[in-house]
């Protein structure tokens, strides 16, 4: 369970406590207790307990508008904190996405012809006028990709050499190279390509079924397209598969990251970005990897985010757990398949 929910689970606890307690009263109940000491003071609570109201009470009341003014004091402590650490967590964002953009214009070449701002094949990749800006909004900062990506490479330790085909600003190749894996990628964009090369990597401007198609057959241990074949027409996409299996030496990996569309909220991220050709869902890829020559097609979930708790209440239990099966599934997956 995610620190957050757990703070926030314990929150309303304490919370409720405080709601069934704070109503203080001089009205509590008179028990009696067993033998004939407790028979005589009983007696003696209900002869006195209506002399004594005229003083306990005032003093209940008083003590009732103290734990209801802490209460909405504590209310709206919370609030203000939960409203700082949002409005921190957006500050954050536009600050690295900033920082991001403002790298993005100084590796930008400043003399000579410039480079074409993109040179994908798909007619919608000129449909943005900043690319790079976009998806630094809608993906999220280097850091973050990194985190997401950081598994793959585990997977790629014996496939070299792997080409990352979109590499976007070179979160995996970076990875790879901490990993001492030999890597190298393509992308379409101009500004993706110079922020890549600014951190030192292997990075070509390409489009990638062109740059597949003039490297020797089997001379790839891994291809790693993530977030790429989402933006491919059928016929596009078909013919990149049909190419990564020839180019894949033999026991050479194939992993496909793209947006998982069984995800409600996954899918407003698709639609989000009007470069994107049609949403796959997984058995649809892994089929086609299949029948482009590849073997062994596996599905990887990826980025579940923060589902509902389970009550107590077994069929209470059961709807959420269904609920988040179709409302809060993995916002991603990758096929992962070999030559």
């Amino acid at each position: 369970m995610r620190g957050g929910t757990a703070t926030g689970e314990a929150r309303v606890v304490w919370r409720n406590q405080a709601e069934r307690m704070w109503s203080v009263s001089a009205e509590r109940p008179i028990r009696r207790r067993a033998g004939a000491k407790g028979f005589v003071a009983y007696g003696v609570k209900r002869v006195l307990r209506p002399f004594l109201r005229w003083y306990v009470e005032p003093l209940a009341a008083e003590q009732r508008s103290f734990n209801d003014a802490v209460l909405k004091l504590v209310d709206d402590l919370y609030e203000n904190v939960d409203r700082s650490t949002g409005q921190d967590a957006a500050d954050g964002r536009r600050l690295a996405e900033f920082d991001e953009r403002l790298v993005r214009v100084e590796r930008r070449p400043d003399s000579g012809p410039a480079p074409p701002r993109t040179v994908a094949a798909q007619p919608a990749a000129e449909a943005l006028p900043d690319y790079f800006a976009f998806e630094a909004r809608m993906r999220g900062s280097t850091g973050s990709v990194r985190d997401r990506q950081r598994p793959y490479v585990d997977d790629f330790r014996d496939a070299a050499p792997v080409l990352d085909v979109g590499c976007g600003r070179g979160e995996l190749l970076g990875l790879l190279r901490e990993a001492g894996i030999e890597a190298r990628g393509v992308d379409a964009d101009a500004d993706m390509v110079a922020f890549a090369q600014g951190e030192g990597l292997d990075v070509e401007q390409a489009d990638g079924a062109a740059y597949l198609e003039g490297l020797e057959d089997r001379s790839l241990g891994g291809i790693f397209a993530g977030q790429v074949v989402e933006h491919l027409p059928p016929a596009a996409l078909v013919g990149l598969l049909e190419l990564a299996a020839r180019k894949l030496r033999p026991g050479g990996l194939l992993v496909l990251e793209t947006i998982n569309p069984l995800s409600p909220l996954a899918l407003r991220n698709y639609f989000a970005d009007i470069t994107h050709a049609q949403p796959l869902v997984p058995e649809t890829l892994a089929l086609l990897v299949q029948q482009a020559g590849l073997r062994d097609a596996k599905t990887r979930f990826l980025n579940e985010p923060e589902q509902l708790a389970l009550p107590e209440d077994p069929a209470l239990a059961e709807n959420a757990r269904r609920l988040n099966e179709l409302l809060f599934c993995p916002l991603d997956y990758a096929i992962l398949a070999r030559k």
